[in-house]
């Protein structure tokens, strides 16, 4: 495993052959080739309806029309969370920011990892520390406000996830805002998809009327054959969850040819990671601890022979291959196996990079940056805990 980390030392400062590693799985449904999986559902522009992401792409040289199972957002997501639930096990630390905080008796907790903006999110711009002071007036939020493409150590001390799968300061008024491109890149396709229908309703089973009722903030009352009155909110009772709903017609999940994932982590854009006056030494142990945080992820999210991406799409592992990417000859890239395979090697790979980063100057807090939430956005949440009234049923 040194050896493999000499390499991804050299690698990731472009400072050898090696321009990517790449991860090439697949994978079949686990009721067996060719059953239903159900991808994510968009709003089609077209119908503005409900419908699937379809577009053509070249396929080992065929042109192919490929259904998206789980978009490069998505399967960052996956990895974040990993690497989150690796933290709280204990098999691995990263440094991260952590709010907390408690609404209506339940826990409320979410980390740089889970936010949608990771350590740029709403969530920690409105957060404030343990003194009431604003998250992005304290040392660790002025560090990262701070922080520019010249240098990025602010991150890697307190949040170095980010520069793995990219982050943009776009919660604040900047006219220059932080920007890290993504490092990391997964995606999962369905190849050649056909669309399949199906019949969706409810039965009830005391077969209540579907009729229109009145709702008001302490439920609803049945209208005994009167209008409403004037500015009264009003729904079928199918709506509220109570009635018969007819079998219609809609979206029913596709069967693909195959389901193929492809991972890459760019060696060019760890090699653009710059550290402020840091030395060469740090630089490059940075660059490759980053890259050893990167795969990690990777095998902690993906490592498994089985994968769940959403209820109705559950994969079995077919085959996978993790390699090295080197520059091509005769026309084509070189590739070359790399023995990073399963958690545990990842794992060894981490520790190592994280002692050679130590050992170069670089200092992690065992403990992450912990935060609450503001008054304002603890009433919000406060807000999003509350039971008001009877709301419309849902995917029925």
């Amino acid at each position: 495993m040194r050896d493999i980390y000499e390499r991804l030392l050299a690698a990731a400062s472009l400072r050898s052959t090696d321009g990517a590693i790449r991860v090439s799985a697949e994978y079949e449904p686990i009721g067996g080739a060719g059953d239903t999986l159900f991808p994510p559902t968009v709003k089609v522009k077209e119908t503005d309806g409900a419908g699937y992401l379809v577009e053509p792409r070249y396929v080992n040289g065929e042109k192919v029309e490929v259904v998206w199972l789980d978009q490069p957002q998505s399967q960052a997501n996956r990895c974040e969370q990993a690497v989150m639930d690796a933290i709280r096990e204990g098999s691995a630390y990263l440094p991260h920011l952590l709010l907390v905080t408690e609404s209506a008796g339940v826990p409320v907790r979410t980390t740089n990892l889970q936010a949608p903006h990771r350590s740029r999110d709403a969530y920690f711009r409105d957060a404030e520390d343990a003194t009431g002071a604003a998250f992005d007036k304290t040392e660790a939020g002025r560090a990262l406000r701070q922080a520019s493409s010249e240098d990025w150590s602010a991150y890697l001390r307190l949040v170095p996830s980010d520069l793995v799968y990219g982050v943009w300061d776009s919660h604040r008024k900047r006219r220059i805002q932080v920007k890290i491109p993504r490092a990391y890149k997964s995606a999962m396709i369905g190849i050649a998809p056909l669309i399949g229908v199906r019949g969706a309703g409810r039965v009830d089973p005391l077969n209540l009327a579907g009729d229109t009722v009145q709702v008001s903030e302490s439920g609803w009352t049945p209208a005994e054959g009167t209008k409403a009155h004037k500015g009264a909110k009003t729904a079928r009772m199918s709506e509220l969850g109570h009635g018969m709903i007819p079998p219609s017609e809609g979206l029913g999940g596709v069967s693909v040819r195959s389901v193929q994932r492809e991972a890459s982590l760019a060696m060019a854009q760890l090699a653009s990671l710059r550290f402020g006056d840091a030395g060469e030494e740090f630089t490059a142990a940075a660059r490759a601890l980053v890259a050893a945080i990167a795969l990690l992820g990777d095998r902690l999210a993906f490592a498994s022979p089985a994968l769940r991406l959403r209820s109705g799409c559950d994969l079995v592992l077919v085959s996978e291959r993790v390699q090295w990417v080197q520059r091509g000859r005769d026309g084509r890239p070189q590739e070359e196996p790399l023995a990073v395979n399963t958690v545990h090697e990842a794992l060894a790979l981490f520790e190592i990079a994280s002692e050679r980063a130590r050992a170069a100057g670089l200092e992690w807090s065992a403990e992450p940056v912990a935060l609450k939430p503001n008054a304002s956005l603890q009433q919000a949440i406060d807000k999003s805990f509350l039971s008001d009234g009877v709301g419309e049923a849902e995917g029925e």
